[in-house]
């Protein structure tokens, strides 16, 4: 009987809604995972419909296209006969609803899981969505038997210790798990609890991208039995992550040292800030640029992630602007090679002063006018916005936000917060780059 069996890991961006693109997205990954030589294809957490699809749940319509594109999905994938593709997505059975994952191969469906575990806290609402189910599923391949759960099923003990009393060898575990700092090392250290602690190797596939405020980081990685790392996929970008297994042993890969060459911080906020433009079908990005560190930080990163040719920053001084400032923000946008232009809303200002003069007569000046000019700047950013339609970046910070440091319809005006989860000594933190930027 043969015992050899390689795994591939299709680690995606898959758009929400998209059914049509996220068919060709898995299709190309399977191409290329047949072509390396790949028995299995592990996609991410309800790939076919993206993640996570949130109110699209609410309607039967959806889990009918999902349906039908399941089964466009596994008609592409016939002629790659000796494929299996685990592919994530919505089901409907029975007037119940689940989060499951089919196993594809030559144009059928062979089996299907369905999510144990269903989050209901922080950014989670499955509960409100999905059917719990508690039947395993195991399969065999060349010899190694298989499991699948579904991400939060792993971070308890139940349907991993039922995929081993099923049979199972090695799990294989769709994911859909949201990045934060030290995010990485807590998934390696619950899976080494609750999967390699049942004697089980572990294929983890989690996408890359973001969905509105949720940004994801792939890190895709296998465990061996014993929870020795095996391999791992980059962060932040699309990759085929192939394992080898005989006998349910899984090969060791070369494994990267650990650590990143950027800030995780920053690299959460750029994975995020690129990720609109592509997906919502925006041409570019907007930011209010004032000389200070959290204005630098955004643009630097907005430029990092999108290109200076798709950014484009704004300098909007007022009497009380210190020449310094403007001189900062020219020089910054210099070095980054973006255009700058300058909108001063003294003008403005004086208009509203006028226009406000009798209500306002005899109190005295407070942050009422400094809200007013910013939010005359907030009003240019949005009009420069909705003639583009390239998207405002924010550029506050979450100390500001968590103690009103900000004005409503103000600089609270845009599309994306960029560093909206850096506290200010985070944003601090950022000061290497943006000093990076302004000596060029």
């Amino acid at each position: 009987m043969m015992s050899h069996v390689r795994v591939a890991v299709a680690q995606i961006n898959v758009t929400v809604g998209d059914l049509q693109g996220n068919v060709r997205r898995i299709v190309d990954f399977a191409d290329r995972a047949a072509a390396a030589g790949a028995d299995v294809l592990v996609t991410t957490e309800l790939a076919l419909s993206g993640y996570p699809p949130e109110d699209l749940l609410l309607r039967r319509s959806f889990y009918e296209a999902c349906d039908a594109a399941l089964t466009r999905l596994a008609a592409e994938l016939t002629p790659l006969r000796d494929l299996h593709v685990l592919v994530g997505h919505p089901l409907a059975r029975e007037g119940r609803h689940f989060n499951a994952a089919s196993l594809l191969r030559q144009g059928v469906v062979l089996g299907t899981y369905c999510k144990h575990d269903l989050p209901n806290y922080d950014v989670f609402d499955e509960q409100r969505y999905f059917t719990p189910d508690n039947r395993p599923f195991v399969f065999e391949v060349n010899g190694t038997r298989f499991g699948v759960n579904i991400c939060e099923d792993t971070w308890y003990s139940y349907a991993p210790e039922c995929a081993r009393a099923a049979g199972a060898q090695v799990l294989l575990v769709p994911n859909g798990s949201p990045f934060h700092l030290g995010k990485q090392a807590t998934r390696l250290d619950v899976m080494r609890q609750h999967v390699s602690g049942h004697g089980l190797a572990l294929v983890y596939a989690n996408q890359v991208g973001g969905q509105d405020e949720l940004v994801f980081d792939g890190a895709s990685f296998a465990l061996d039995a014993q929870g020795t790392l095996a391999a791992i996929a980059p962060q932040f970008e699309e990759h085929l992550l192939l394992v080898d297994f005989d006998q349910g042993v899984a090969a060791r890969a070369d494994v990267p040292a650990a650590g990143a060459a950027r800030g995780a911080g920053v690299r959460r906020a750029e994975a995020g800030c690129a990720r609109l433009p592509g997906q919502e079908r925006l041409p570019g990005g907007i930011v209010g640029l004032s000389g200070g560190i959290d204005s630098a930080l955004t643009l630097a990163v907005a430029c990092d992630a999108l290109g200076p040719d798709r950014v484009r920053a704004v300098m909007m001084p007022s009497q009380f602007t210190a020449e310094m400032s403007g001189v900062d923000a020219r020089q910054l946008a210099h070095n980054l090679g973006v255009s700058i232009e300058e909108l001063p809303i003294q003008p403005a200002f004086e208009v509203l002063r006028t226009a406000l003069a009798r209500p306002f007569r005899g109190a005295a000046w407070d942050t009422t006018e400094e809200n007013i000019q910013a939010r005359i700047r907030g009003l240019l950013l949005m009009a420069l916005s909705n003639k583009s339609g390239s998207i405002v970046l924010t550029t506050g910070n979450k100390s500001e936000m968590a103690v009103g440091y900000c004005t409503l319809y103000g600089d609270m005006a845009g599309g994306f917060a960029v560093i909206k989860d850096l506290l200010k000594d985070a944003g601090l933190r950022g000061r290497a780059l943006s000093q990076h930027a302004l000596a060029g």
